[in-house]
């Protein structure tokens, strides 16, 4: 598993004030995992544009 992608605090405080249940730590790395197969899809759409940047775009479906 690699680093989280995501900010633990922020996601827990949304949740919280939100919905108002509690986030357990397991969450992180769930969410950390969906970042980076978002971010491979988004890699691969670019990479099929012949773009070396990436796009809100290609995080489109």
């Amino acid at each position: 598993m690699s680093e989280v992608l995501v900010v633990a605090s922020k996601i827990k405080k949304r949740i919280k004030d939100k919905h108002g249940m509690n986030t357990s730590s397991s969450v992180m790395d769930a969410l950390t995992q969906i970042v980076e197969r978002e971010i491979d899809k988004a890699v691969e759409n670019a990479t099929k544009d012949k773009r070396k940047t990436i796009m809100d775009r290609d995080f489109s479906e």
